[in-house]
């Protein structure tokens, strides 16, 4: 039997995003569901790119589709609770990036939560893979592990 992983820290993380859970978010058990964590790093991952300029999602002629997403999940989590998104790019190829993302509650040093986020980003028009643009190489560039 595979050991578990222990959570991250802040300090693995070269970003940050705040972020608000809604009382929608918490499920019969009294926590989290988790269907919302994956909703939080599309959040985070698009929030962040959007402030940077690096992502038109009304009229830009390239978009991420998600190929891969994947979560750990290491304490529970539940509204009103304040979220913070840490973000790295783990891998930055020619037209992907995988993005990792640890969500933290409150003030909270460890994740509760963190996993990976990949997109494939395309040509709006025929969702073919396109090269990223200089705005966007640029933005993950800065925030590589």
């Amino acid at each position: 039997m595979a050991e578990r992983r222990a959570p991250s820290t802040r300090d693995a993380y070269k970003a940050f995003v705040e972020l608000t859970t809604r009382w929608s978010d918490n499920d019969v058990y009294g926590h989290m569901n988790n269907v919302v964590h994956y909703a939080l790093f599309d959040t985070a991952v698009n929030q962040w790119l959007i402030e940077r300029g690096a992502l038109d999602i009304h009229k830009g002629e390239q978009i991420g589709l998600v190929v891969h997403t994947e979560c750990h999940y290491f304490a529970e989590m539940a509204f009103p609770d304040r979220v913070t998104a840490g973000l790295r790019a783990d891998r930055v190829g020619n037209s992907s990036v995988t993005y990792g993302v640890g969500l933290f509650r409150n003030d909270e040093e460890q994740a509760a939560a963190e996993g990976q986020f990949t997109h494939v980003y395309v040509a709006r028009e025929g969702r073919r893979p396109a090269p990223l643009n200089d705005d966007l190489r640029s933005a993950v560039e800065k925030i590589a592990a």
